[in-house]
């Protein structure tokens, strides 16, 4: 047995960060959470519930590892339910009563969380410029208010809306990306994921997007030589947008 598995390892081979770039796409593919919504906006519900609103990023980062586990897992639960359960679960560890008020305080704050103040000017920036544009998110749709993004203003800039709830799988898994490509006919070389996240950008990549990161407070990228890595990198949007103008004109 230890024979096979490392004879299975040694025909692995790992590509180039070169290889994992296809070439220039046509199609800007943007995730909303936090790269163009900003979650910071809830610091102050936080500070309320538990007393500390760095307490928020201990409860995202379970939301993003949690989300990731459940398609591992192969089940599915809907984002903004998981978050509310993660929010009681967070309490537990802290030792902290999470009323039902304050979950439905959070289930209002996380469809109604306002952009980055320079998302509208990057994407205005992208549109004049020609790029087509769509979103894909974790957060699912609800039929009966606005998403998220429409909520805070920047559902004009998007042709589509994609959510992982059609494939009932959390990014990173390749059918999240995949379903875009294929619904919009395009392949995925095409197409190039805008995200705030390295975990997003690599699952972008492997799935076979070129992929460009912006480096808001808290990402930056991984310097691992194996793994891909976004071939634009800006630490905001107007930033990434002349990047892309700029290899667009070139």
């Amino acid at each position: 047995m230890g024979e096979i598995m490392n004879h299975a390892v040694t025909r692995t081979s790992r590509p180039s960060n070169d290889e994992w770039s296809g070439g220039e796409p046509s199609l800007l593919v943007f995730d909303v959470n936090e790269t163009l919504i900003d979650f910071e906006s809830m610091n102050p519900l936080f500070e309320e519930i538990f007393g500390d609103r760095r307490v928020m990023r201990e409860w995202l980062g379970h939301l993003f590892m949690y989300s990731m586990t459940v398609t591992l897992s192969g089940l599915y639960e809907g984002f903004f339910t998981l978050g509310q359960g993660l929010l009681k679960m967070v309490g537990d560890v802290h030792g902290v009563e999470v009323t039902d008020a304050d979950v439905e305080e959070i289930r209002r704050a996380m469809r109604t969380m306002p952009a980055h103040p320079d998302v509208e000017d990057g994407l205005t920036r992208l549109q004049d410029a020609g790029f087509r544009m769509v979103t894909l998110t974790n957060s699912p749709s609800d039929p009966r208010g606005p998403t998220p993004l429409e909520h805070a203003g920047l559902a004009r800039f998007f042709e589509r809306q994609f959510t992982v709830e059609t494939v009932r799988a959390y990014k990173p898994a390749p059918q999240c990306y995949h379903l875009v490509a294929r619904e919009l006919g395009v392949p995925p070389s095409s197409c190039r994921m805008i995200a705030a996240h390295v975990w997003d950008t690599i699952g972008a990549q492997s799935a076979g997007f070129a992929a460009g990161l912006i480096t808001r407070p808290g990402n930056a990228p991984l310097p691992v030589a194996s793994l891909p890595r976004p071939d634009l990198v800006a630490p905001d949007l107007p930033a990434m947008a002349d990047l892309l103008v700029g290899r667009r004109r070139s």
